[in-house]
């Protein structure tokens, strides 16, 4: 039964690497609830300026600028085409300098673009504006790093899952925020639309910096302190408990010495920068007698220490994890589902606009919110559902789920595309309903990231949302070139969306022999 006190009080951790065992986000005074809040909030920020252009981008700031429909679709493309890149950056980043300083420099560096919004008077402009501020969207890898280095393999899935929906949910408020902003610009404070919608991009860049700055502040690299010193930290707790001898692989580097001749914890056989530690137990004993620890035995400590410590990435080592099938899987997944959803939120008031001509920009935009803001459930749940399938199934269960989404998704996604529904009840039933497998996808998705080369997380989640936004381009690119047939694409999508969940579901979930994270 679940015990609503966990939601507030200090944590169980993991005793070697300190990870919480449960997640208490109304405590922002606790280091976990902290780290957890400035993880979605700061997501949730970048997302909500990264898709600041969409609800004044279809009618105010296209006749300001005097775009065409193909202009408007190559700005939301240069926009992903931009995460793309920063994520692939980002992963690695996250495993050698830590995602804490990943994710401040996201922000700080997305932050002035944003604020140059102003600054913007031709299409061209707007398409390299629209590159720089797609910077925000690579903070998503490390709000994902960050929180599964503070949450133990028990509630990852719904630590990630809440992070990234929280964030999400940023891509609705937009619709709500920005033409509130401009409205109110307009209106109460007498600016022409020439102006009002570049003051509006003022606001989310003083909401970046302030998080950039809070996050940096008050908050740790890792739970056990500094990002350069996370494998002292496990040598130490390890001896605490009476953990010395056996030869255990602890990755990356503990004094800026490297040291020759020593394997990798996938086998790669790379010794650049890594050492061998060596426990054994000196006595039976009871594991977890310290205060908030949770038992667990020597086995699993050891596991922990050799295998799901983040490991400083060389060439060497990430080649093998990017092109590993587990990785494919996971990417896969991701293309359809986090691809589907950002392309999908760049035409939705458009698509409603079409359908519904009543309903006018900000009628459109209000409902194309909803879909963004259903993240704040519907991912949520996804990750919840990863975790309590784990106990029983194991990780093929947390895989079983994504593909089972993929295929709903799909389902609704050809529905919508063949009806093209003309009844507003009709289609924003459909969409809602898209919106609980697509979304949930998205959290069951990074449920299963944490299980993968574990040592190399920071890469495994790089390329997972790299390719997320792969798939926001190419699904971007088909709506492009359908001009304004909404209802053609959403169907395509959904074929798509079928076929490569059926293509990747018989792949194991993790690799064979792999140490730790299962």
């Amino acid at each position: 039964m679940f015990d609503i006190t966990v939601l507030w009080k200090a944590p169980e951790v993991n005793p070697i690497n300190r990870k919480a065992r449960t997640i208490p986000g109304l405590n922002p005074v606790n280091v976990y609830g902290r780290v957890f809040f400035f993880s979605w909030f700061g997501f949730m920020i970048a997302f909500w300026s990264w898709y600041a252009f969409p609800p004044l981008l279809y009618e105010t700031i296209a006749k300001d600028l005097s775009l065409s429909q193909a202009d408007v679709a190559n700005s939301n493309i240069v926009s992903l085409t931009a995460t793309l890149l920063i994520r692939l950056v980002a992963g690695p980043s996250c495993d050698r300098f830590g995602p804490r300083l990943t994710f401040a420099g996201c922000l700080l560096a997305g932050a002035i673009p944003t604020a140059l919004a102003g600054a913007v008077y031709n299409v061209h402009g707007l398409l390299a504006l629209r590159f720089f501020v797609g910077i925000l969207g690579g903070s998503f890898v490390p709000c994902q790093v960050w929180s599964t280095g503070f949450f133990d393999k028990n509630v990852v899935g719904t630590a990630n899952a809440l992070t990234g929906g929280f964030g999400n949910a940023g891509g609705g408020i937009t619709y709500f925020l920005m033409p509130a902003i401009f409205d109110s610009l307009v209106a109460d404070r007498g600016l022409t639309a020439h102006v009002a919608w570049r003051v509006t991009f003022i606001v989310p860049f003083i909401c970046i910096v302030t998080t950039a700055v809070g996050m940096l502040i008050l908050c740790p690299d890792t739970p056990t302190g500094k990002w350069s010193e996370r494998h002292l930290a496990v040598q130490q707790n390890l001896a605490t408990h009476g953990v010395s001898g056996a030869v255990v692989d602890v990755p990356g580097e503990l004094t800026d010495q490297a040291t020759a001749g020593t394997d990798s914890p996938n086998g790669s056989g790379s010794g650049s920068d890594e050492k061998k530690l060596g426990f054994e137990a000196v006595e039976p004993k009871q594991i977890g007698g310290f205060a908030h620890e949770a038992p667990i035995g020597e086995q699993a400590m050891l596991d922990t220490a050799r295998g799901e410590v983040v490991v400083k990435p060389s060439f060497r080592e990430a080649l093998p994890v990017v092109f590993s099938a587990q990785t494919l899987v996971l990417a896969g997944g991701y293309f359809c589902s986090f691809g589907g959803e950002l392309a999908i939120n760049s035409i939705l008031g458009a698509y409603y606009v079409k359908n519904f001509p009543t309903l006018q920009q900000r009628g459109s935009g209000n409902w194309a919110a909803m879909f963004g803001l259903l993240n704040v459930v519907f991912r949520p749940l996804g990750g919840v559902f990863s975790d309590l399938v784990y106990p029983r199934f194991g990780v093929w269960g947390k895989k079983a789920l994504i593909h089972f989404v993929g295929l709903m998704t799909g389902v609704f996604l050809i529905a919508i595309g063949l009806t093209d529904p003309m009844d507003q009840n009709t289609m924003f039933g459909l969409v809602a309903g898209m919106a609980f497998f697509l979304e949930s996808g998205n959290g069951a998705n990074f449920g299963l990231v944490p299980h993968v080369h574990p040592h190399a997380n920071g890469i495994v989640s790089g390329v997972t949302g790299a390719t997320g936004n792969l798939g926001g381009i190419v699904f971007a690119i088909i709506f492009r070139y359908n001009h304004r047939d909404y209802a053609q694409v959403f169907w395509i999508i959904g074929v798509m969306t079928i076929a490569i969940n059926l293509a990747l579901c018989w792949i194991r979930p993790v690799p064979k022999g792999q140490v730790g994270g299962r």
